[in-house]
């Protein structure tokens, strides 16, 4: 207990609702950042994907390149580039806009990877009986591949949603207002530093965990409907 307390540090309940209204904006725009990349990051990460499957060397080429680059740089240091770095090449965005561009490169190379798999994990007599049907390349893209392979990548698609929301937090490297960000000053105001992170913490289980049950019954639901 005296443990306990000498991390609370005296913080009190009515401190703590005092705080709420900053986190609350900061979860406002952690989500809206979560958002704009998811909706640019999957589509991103189809486009990809195909790519990386293409038959032209040079589309396969480039979005290689994307895709390693997107993996291989820590989401930090792509954050830091893309807000800090492209301003000396004459252009400067604003931190949600740096964040939303950043996290959604990351995005998008990783989903690719995640929607390829499930692309290529449609069983080969599907492909087989599209073309003994006639159907083109694109029909059988449409109508036969992407149904079932979208099917198997939506559950881990569904998982790494939840790690893009809390790959929302190190956006506090380029003073975007986002919860942790708000932890931060707060604890660097009033030396409140574990109270303030945990707090923040609350926000992001409150959004993770049931997200997580979501993902595992999903996943068993699909489990089921690919064992019939």
């Amino acid at each position: 207990m005296d443990i306990l307390d000498s991390l609370l540090m005296g913080v009190t309940w009515a401190d703590v609702q005092s705080w709420l209204p900053g986190f609350w904006n900061g979860f406002i725009i952690s989500l809206e950042v979560t958002a704009a990349s998811l909706a640019l990051g999957i589509p991103m990460g189809f486009l990809l994907a195909l790519g990386v499957q293409s038959r032209r060397k040079v589309l396969r080429l480039a979005s290689l390149a994307l895709v390693e680059i997107g993996r291989g740089a820590p989401a930090l240091v792509l954050l830091q580039l893309v807000y800090f770095g492209l301003p000396s090449a004459g252009l400067s965005l604003s931190a949600f806009l740096a964040a939303v561009v950043a996290i959604s490169w990351n995005t998008g190379a990783y989903t690719s990877e995640i929607i390829r798999a499930g692309l290529d994990a449609v069983p080969a007599g599907q492909r087989e009986a599209s073309h003994a049907l006639g159907l083109s390349a694109l029909d059988e893209l449409r109508f036969v591949i992407l149904p079932q392979g979208l099917r198997i990548a939506v559950p881990a698609l569904m998982g790494f949603a939840i790690l893009v929301f809390q790959g929302t937090s190190l956006c506090f490297a380029i003073a975007l207002p986002e919860i942790v960000s708000r932890a931060y000053d707060i604890g660097s105001m009033y030396f409140y530093y574990f109270p303030a992170l945990a707090v923040a913490g609350l926000f992001f289980a409150a959004v993770c965990i049931p997200a997580s049950f979501l993902v595992g019954w999903i996943e068993h639901r699909a489990g089921a409907y690919a064992r019939r």
